[in-house]
């Protein structure tokens, strides 16, 4: 008997929890039971063959809004192939609507709704040993002489009943390890699946504490907590952060999904003390809309957001990513305007614009024709219009929203920005204005190098009345963050960049001087001359880019770009203004 655990990820760079703790809990299996991983960006014809080449009897597919028409249509060819394939499904995407997805595909056999391992291990069970009957397997829906069965939900396990999902980290170098502490959520967000499932359980903190040493001792570059709100037990977030910080390894960093409102002073003074990129903090802002948050039974407290995120960054220690939706209900086009300025202005490292999404079980829909919310009924269910949201005007948020990404979340061009913003009536204006420069020039109809995209944008800019009096500040602060973002040893002749024998001959000149070295780079004085000219780069700016007017001299400001630790939360060069 051979079982494949399947998961069809949305990016290489992902990996999946689930299908590992499947494996983990059914380890006495473990003869007969693989598990592997594809991306939705491979081709049905490559996962199709390479499935087939593995003769299964059973595979067992982890299903999500991202894979379920992938998964689907693979499911009905494999049946086409291999008539006597056994396919379950299971995960989030196929547990509400169960008998459904079994009554509408006749390739699949069997639906595992809610939490798997249990339910997981008791099918193959069944499957490999013949024990016990699919009547009296909890937590499934099948066929039985063609009628669609669905039996009794599972039990919750106690967590710590669930072993540890990782042995080793073999072919996952280079990707995102996943972890949970917790299932449930106490919140009831009615777009959210988790508002269906009431009360939260924990890992126990011996438990924890072993399972973070595992990622500690093996160099993990990055462990993303699935917990669907981290801090939603104050004891349980702290110890965790505590416990973080006093095992750095100096190297991975933890990424969690927090409810901003609930940090208090103590929490923020502990985080505080944490290395700078140790942990990275993800808040579902939404809307700032009282009635929409109202609609969504979200009970925010938006001022106390917004200092606990003031708070954490005067630490400059946390990367924060702030999430808005747009397609709620009682939210339109101005009104998502404000949301979008309101959370803009907190300035996170990354704002991200999501676009509702009608997951089946949600309160939101079964509120649909209140709001008049619209969607695409197949995966991701995305909205289309509502209300108060016309279509145009969400397709206007998408190119906004491409250009919060190409230009702010990259971090490509932040200084620019912040620059062009003021002036406008708002940020939201701006990237309005940018996203209608791209689509009456056709920009949005192809990508672009990182090259192409900052001449796009000084294009922008000479188009743009307010901006053209200060286009020579505009031009030195795109030169600054190409500097800050690259090494570039040569600049685009649009930069201007400093063409005067004298100043290169200085600059060649400051790499000898032993006093430069130990006033301006004294952690990279090891190094020779030459090494220093390519881990360094010095450029002469014709105006004050960092505001330091006190340094300009009659051939304008020098800055060296120091590449040598990029490790901090911006991922960009340091730099210092310095003589020459």
């Amino acid at each position: 008997m051979k079982i494949l655990l399947l998961a069809i990820n949305a990016k290489f760079l992902h990996s999946s929890l689930a299908i590992r703790s499947l494996l983990k809990y059914s380890e006495i299996y473990s003869e007969h039971i693989e598990f592997f991983e594809f991306t939705i960006n491979q081709s049905e014809d490559f996962v199709l063959s390479e499935i087939y080449l593995k003769k299964p009897d059973i595979v067992c597919f982890s299903c999500y809004i991202w894979n379920i028409e992938f998964v689907l249509s693979l499911s009905d060819n494999l049946k086409k192939i291999l008539p006597n394939l056994k396919i379950v499904l299971g995960g989030p995407e196929v547990s509400y609507n169960s008998e459904e997805i079994l009554r509408n595909h006749e390739s699949i056999d069997v639906v595992i709704s809610g939490e798997g391992e249990k339910t997981f291990f008791e099918l193959s069970e069944f499957f490999i040993e013949n024990k016990n009957s699919l009547d009296n397997i909890l937590g499934i829906t099948y066929r039985k002489n063609k009628e669609v069965i669905k039996n009794a939900p599972q039990i919750p396990l106690n967590l710590d009943e669930i072993p540890f999902a990782y042995d080793n980290l073999t072919g996952l170098e280079n990707r995102i390890i996943y972890y949970e502490t917790q299932r449930g959520c106490p919140f009831n967000c009615q777009y959210c699946m988790s508002s269906l499932e009431k009360g939260v359980r924990f890992l126990s903190w011996e438990r924890v504490k072993s399972d973070l040493d595992f990622f500690l001792k093996n160099n993990v570059k990055q462990v993303k907590f699935v917990d669907r709100t981290f801090n939603c037990n104050k004891d349980h977030a702290l110890k965790i952060w505590k416990y973080l910080m006093e095992n750095d390894n100096g190297f991975t960093n933890f990424h969690m999904e927090i409810k901003a409102e609930l940090i208090d002073d103590e929490e923020i003074s502990v985080l505080r003390n944490a290395r700078e990129g140790l942990f990275q903090f993800e808040i579902g802002v939404q809307s700032t809309n009282k009635q929409t948050t109202s609609a969504i039974k979200r009970a925010d407290n938006f001022e106390k957001l917004k200092y606990v995120v003031k708070e954490i960054k005067k630490g400059k220690n946390i990367h924060l990513h702030l999430d808005l939706i747009a397609g709620l209900p009682n939210e339109g086009y101005d009104s998502f305007a404000k949301s979008f300025d309101d959370v803009y202005n907190l300035s996170p490292e990354q704002l991200q614009l999501g676009f509702l999404k009608i997951l089946k079980g949600s309160g939101l829909e079964e509120d649909c024709n209140k709001y008049g919310i619209v969607y695409r009924k197949t995966a991701p269910y995305e909205v289309l219009f509502t209300n108060d949201l016309s279509f145009f005007e969400v397709l206007k948020l998408k190119g906004i929203e491409e250009k919060v990404e190409t230009y702010y979340n990259s971090g490509r061009l932040l200084n620019t920005i912040r620059f062009c913003e003021k002036f406008f009536s708002s940020s939201f204006r701006f990237y309005e204005s940018l996203s209608e420069y791209f689509i009456s020039n056709d920009y949005n109809k192809q990508s672009h190098t990182k090259a192409e995209l900052f001449f796009i944008f000084f294009n922008y800019a000479k188009t743009r009345p307010e901006l053209t009096e200060n286009i020579s500040m505009v031009r030195d602060l795109i030169k600054f963050d190409m500097l800050i973002c690259d090494n570039l040893r040569t600049l685009p002749d649009w930069t201007l960049p400093f063409d005067d024998v004298t100043i290169k001959k200085k600059i060649f000149d400051f790499y000898e001087s032993e006093e430069n070295i130990n006033r301006y780079i004294p952690h990279l004085k090891s190094f020779s001359k030459k090494q220093l000219s390519r881990i360094c780069h010095i450029e002469v700016f014709e105006n004050d880019v960092v505001g330091l007017n006190k340094n300009k001299t009659e051939n304008g400001t020098a800055i060296l770009f120091d590449y040598n630790d990029k490790t901090g939360i911006d991922k960009g060069a340091k730099y210092k203004v310095i003589d020459l």
